[in-house]
């Protein structure tokens, strides 16, 4: 199956792509279950390795199970994986014909009445052979045959206790799992906090995506040459994104922000233009309805809150411009970024600031610097590393403090890899520390039960 979906894709996989779909299927032919967390930056070509996996479950008889944080990723992913897996067949031995189509389905909480029933049931009694959803997978209800493999997209969305459900929606057995990102971690980072996963990295974009260019429009003379870019491209039949600064905690102050941008630019620097709005506010179909729009290509410019930042797949969008960019963080300015790019077309990011000239400003941004330098998001990820410093490792508060008393993740790279390697000789050969007493010691000091317990559940 594996070899014949490979085989049907219009292009050639990247010898990355390829590295990781062995790395995974040595995983799989092992007794013990998969734990791997794949980092690709976007655009890197995820989902044909996620698929890969998927199918390699159903080869031996299993079921495989895709989950997205929102129902739109879901749905895209249903879409987009549809298409992939066009008319595969796999063998059937209660068909008369020996083979029977591949069978996809989408499960969300959209999906109601009869046609979810059909859903349930076919998960239960095995004829679903992937399921797509979004948490909808692991509610109440729904129970799989046989779940062999699943993969979680954009993994930090998605909790500790998530993952344990999922264990128990396959009959106590541990499906094979596979954690996707497109946030890429700084290396030290995914060696401690994500230490029980094994790490597959993505680093080189499949053939034909063009270079994104980063340009950084700092105050109003430069603000111009952005308008004058968005317009040029709309002439040209192309489109283009408008993400509306983050403030502060309120949504409403979100939302009152975008609408402004909106009507400031129909009526003023992209007047004639056919422009739409997304923000947070919107009802599911109203945003469903401008989306769809946009992507039929019946909007020139979409003027968004960072409602846009995940998965938001339109190929003929190749400006994308960012207002008050230094209000967000590099992994969203990035994230952000990797919306266009994804046709034949060369792309544009603007970064805009506002000029401070107030003594005592800084001069320099360092976050929209490295963004202008590179498209990479493994150095971007190490350079806001740098800058935000580390945040805990120990429980879920993330918020910037260190909870290292002498160790930094930055300073320390080196020994942190060394240390991790020395933990797993030690407790592959004695799990139960029963010959390293000191060490027992140190950890039932160091580590409370909800430390441990927090540690355990993943």
């Amino acid at each position: 199956l594996v070899r014949r979906f490979h085989q049907a894709l219009p292009y050639p996989l990247t010898a990355a792509q390829v590295r990781v779909v062995g790395e995974i299927e040595a995983d799989l032919s092992s007794p013990d279950p998969m734990h791997r967390l794949l980092q690709g930056d976007v655009g890197a070509g995820k989902t044909v390795v996620a698929v890969s996996m998927l199918l390699a479950a159903v080869q031996g008889g299993h079921q495989g199970a895709l989950m997205a944080p929102t129902e739109v990723l879901a749905e895209q992913h249903a879409t987009g994986v549809r298409e992939l897996l066009g008319d595969l067949e796999v063998p059937d031995p209660g068909n008369l014909f020996g083979d029977r189509p591949l069978r996809v389905e989408l499960l969300t909480n959209r999906v109601t009445g009869k046609e979810r029933k059909e859903v349930l049931a076919g998960l239960a009694d095995g004829t679903v052979d992937i399921a797509i959803g979004t948490h909808a997978l692991i509610q109440e209800g729904v129970d799989f045959a046989s779940l062999g493999a699943v993969v979680v997209d954009e993994q930090h969305r998605f909790g500790v206790e998530q993952r344990a459900a999922l264990r128990d929606k396959s009959s106590g057995h541990v499906p094979d799992v596979l954690v996707m990102t497109a946030t890429p971690i700084p290396r030290t980072a995914a060696m401690t906090v994500y230490g029980d996963l094994d790490v597959s990295v993505l680093d080189e974009l499949p053939p034909g995506r063009t270079p994104i260019v980063t340009k950084w429009a700092n105050g109003p003379l430069l603000e111009t040459e952005v308008w004058n870019d968005v317009r040029l491209e709309a002439g040209e039949g192309r489109q283009a994104y408008v993400v509306c600064p983050l403030i502060g905690e309120s949504e409403k102050l979100e939302v009152a922000s975008a609408e402004e941008t909106y009507q400031r630019l129909a009526g003023d620097e992209l007047q004639g233009l056919r422009l739409g709005l997304l923000h947070g506010r919107l009802t599911a179909a109203e945003k469903e309805a401008t989306m769809n729009s946009f992507r039929a290509g019946e909007l020139d410019v979409l003027v968004a809150t960072t409602v846009i930042e995940v998965g938001v797949d339109v190929p003929n969008a190749t400006v994308m411009v960012i207002l008050d960019a230094d209000r967000f963080g590099i992994a969203q300015l990035h994230q952000l970024r990797g919306r266009v790019g994804r046709g034949d077309h060369a792309s544009t990011c603007w970064l805009v600031t506002q000029q401070h000239n107030e003594p005592g400003d800084p001069v320099g941004n360092p976050r929209v610097e490295a963004l202008v330098a590179t498209t990479d998001g493994f150095e971007l990820a190490e350079v806001d590393l740098d800058l935000r410093g580390e945040g805990t490792l120990m429980s879920t508060s993330q918020k910037g403090r260190s909870d290292l008393k002498l160790a930094s993740l930055r300073r320390d790279r080196n020994l942190v890899a060394l240390a991790r390697d020395v933990a797993f000789e030690i407790v592959d050969a004695d799990p139960g520390l029963a010959g390293h007493g000191g060490l027992a010691d140190e950890l039932s000091v160091l580590f409370s039960e909800s430390d441990e317990e927090f540690l355990a559940s993943s």
